[in-house]
């Protein structure tokens, strides 16, 4: 157990040191001024890219909710061959009403 403690601490330690280098280079590279500026600008890009995937995930649901309670063509066509309806010459809407109607007298038997 001392020795997986003494390899974690030593990890650590290379792990800040790292870390202290890369701030040292960031300030050697853009000078103290610049820092702030530079963190502000991060935080922008960060919440534009917050702001874009929750309107991404707000789109997406609304394409759901509208598709939800949409039935495709391929679909009424299925379902009314399964009933024996004949579906050549009738549209979305009548096909719907013919569907309903089918499964209604159905019910009733």
């Amino acid at each position: 157990m001392p020795v997986e403690l003494t390899i974690l601490s030593m990890a650590l330690m290379n792990s800040m040191e790292v870390i202290i280098i890369i701030l040292i280079g960031v300030v050697l590279i853009f000078g103290v001024k610049k820092i702030p500026e530079l963190a502000r600008s991060f935080g922008k890009a960060t919440s534009e890219y917050e702001k874009a995937r929750i309107e991404a995930r707000m789109e997406l649901q609304h394409v759901r909710n509208q598709n939800s309670g949409v039935v495709g063509r391929e679909k009424l066509e299925v379902i009314a061959e399964g009933l024996g309806i004949d579906y050549a010459n009738k549209d979305d809407d009548e096909l719907r009403i013919a569907i309903e109607a089918e499964i209604n007298k159905n019910r009733g038997k």
